[in-house]
């Protein structure tokens, strides 16, 4: 065998371990912000919860994208945080005496891709609309998709309830 032969086949299997090891550690890296997603995902899903229970305006805005939409039953669409954090002030409006019981929410199904996720929700809830009423239950289904912000966090962008 030449020498030439020889050094094209060494460099022809170093190549072959250099990808090797460079698409091993492309899927370590892969693995490694797939699980920090899901990390900040759940984060965000639990301050979710924290916010509802405490009803605390900021707090019930905080997790939404600047250009967000929510979609409303019987009402059109609140575009954008503002809107949305209008929307909540104009219920809290209607309604100074409210108090939320107990809120669970359940996520299914969560897709990551590309910096965007998605995922199914189940949310119920026990409420007062005023210190006098008696509880009322809630229940809602719906979407929620999510979008990675430039400091690694989850913000909603879209809530659609069934």
């Amino acid at each position: 065998m030449s020498q030439t032969s020889l050094i094209t086949i060494l460099v022809f299997v170093a190549g072959l371990g250099s990808g090797y090891f460079a698409r091993s550690a492309a899927g370590m890296l892969q693995r490694r912000t797939h699980a920090a997603d899901l990390a900040a995902i759940e984060k965000l899903n639990q301050e979710d919860i924290e916010a509802t229970l405490a009803q605390d305006p900021k707090r019930l805005i905080d997790p939404w994208a600047e250009d967000a939409v929510a979609f409303y039953p019987g009402s059109p669409p609140a575009v954008g945080k503002q809107a949305i954090g209008a929307h909540n002030e104009k219920f809290h409006a209607q309604y100074p005496g409210l108090k939320v019981l107990s809120y669970t929410s359940k996520y299914k199904n969560l897709q990551v891709e590309d910096g965007l996720a998605c995922e199914w929700f189940e949310k119920e809830a026990e409420y007062k609309l005023s210190p006098e009423s008696s509880p009322v239950s809630w229940h809602a289904k719906g979407l929620m998709v999510l979008k990675r912000q430039s400091d690694g966090s989850w913000k909603a962008v879209m809530v659609w309830p069934e």
